[in-house]
């Protein structure tokens, strides 16, 4: 594994291990997902995000309670970071009333209102303008707290991000918004689909600044992203980050990934592993070993079985669910 990379202040022992056993966890529970979709246990559409764990832990280390966050439907790992149950999420996925949506939902739309996870949505670039919201609400409110908005480098050509960013920066909200850049929208690269190849640069028009993120680097993730949310916290207004990552499975369970060589994402695995580079640093710095490392899987394992073994027992939604949640005029 190469690309060491350097601890620095904003992690101790405790917090270094933390954000590793999080970022193991992701990836194992969509492992999970993924064998258990095979099996046909999940219906509908399931987008995985292996290989963008440390996206999703490195922004767990600056929130603070009351943020919002808001994201597309590669949601899985938001989620978890945002404190629900791993056994709710896959109640969900299974489509179970027990689920963080009462079953109706599915992978593309988890919630969980309470601990500040505003979704999961499915329509491409639609949650970017809902985040908008989200920050004025925080403004009004006359809080501290701040949201971040999550989309890819597909949903960043979409019309309604850029309505979202002038609103934002005439109101001057406490939001940052960030861009996933996993180098694939569905299966078309950034290459094929997108005129400007730096997404960072995408809020000068609207004098939103931006900056680019190693993204599989969890250590990088949290250090630029307290420095940037603190200028936001401060008053400072909407700003941007480009998360600079890679996913190794399809756009979703059903995307068998022609159009990318198994070399590409072999090489990925090899030298750039987000959660492989983070563990060698942490063992090199002597703050886990192999024993410590053994300990954290056998929870991870007990976590996800536990998980699975809930939501298969969960009931599925009455019929009478069909008409809740329904609204008219």
């Amino acid at each position: 594994m190469g690309n060491n990379l350097k601890l620095s202040s904003n992690f101790t022992k405790d917090s270094a291990t933390l954000a590793y056993h999080q970022m193991l966890k992701i990836r194992k529970f969509e492992e999970k997902c993924g064998q258990i979709y095979g099996m046909g246990k999940i219906a509908g559409f399931c987008h995985l995000c292996i290989g963008q764990e440390a996206i999703s832990v490195g922004v767990q280390q600056v929130l603070q309670k009351g943020d919002s966050v808001i994201t597309g439907y590669r949601d899985h790992g938001h989620s978890i970071i945002m404190g629900t149950d791993i056994k709710y999420i896959l109640a969900e996925l299974m489509g179970r009333f027990t689920g963080v949506s009462k079953g109706k939902g599915g992978s593309m739309h988890l919630f969980d209102i309470e601990k500040g996870f505003f979704g999961g949505h499915g329509i491409v670039g639609a949650q970017v303008p809902l985040g908008a919201g989200l920050a004025f609400a925080h403004k009004y409110n006359n809080t501290k707290n701040i949201a971040l908005t999550f989309f890819g480098d597909g949903a960043a050509n979409q019309g309604q991000v850029y309505e979202a960013f002038n609103m934002a920066k005439i109101w001057n909200l406490p939001i940052l918004f960030v861009i996933e850049n996993n180098k694939y929208a569905m299966g078309t690269s950034t290459e094929r689909h997108s005129a400007s190849k730096t997404f960072h640069t995408r809020g000068q028009a609207y004098e939103i600044p931006g900056i680019i993120i190693d993204a599989m680097n969890v250590i990088e993730v949290t250090e630029k992203l307290k420095e940037v949310i603190l200028k936001i916290r401060n008053g400072e207004g909407p700003m941007l980050v480009e998360m600079e990552t890679y996913r190794y499975r399809g756009h979703s369970m059903s995307d068998p990934g022609k159009y990318r060589s198994k070399e590409e994402i072999e090489a990925q695995r090899a030298n750039h592993d987000p959660i492989g580079m983070f563990e060698k640093t942490l063992k090199d710095a002597k703050w886990i070993d192999d024993n410590i490392i053994d300990e954290i899987e056998a929870k991870i394992k007990l976590e996800i079985q536990n998980a699975y073994d809930f939501a298969s027992n969960s009931p599925l939604p009455m019929e009478d669910e069909l008409y809740t949640n329904v609204y008219s005029n």
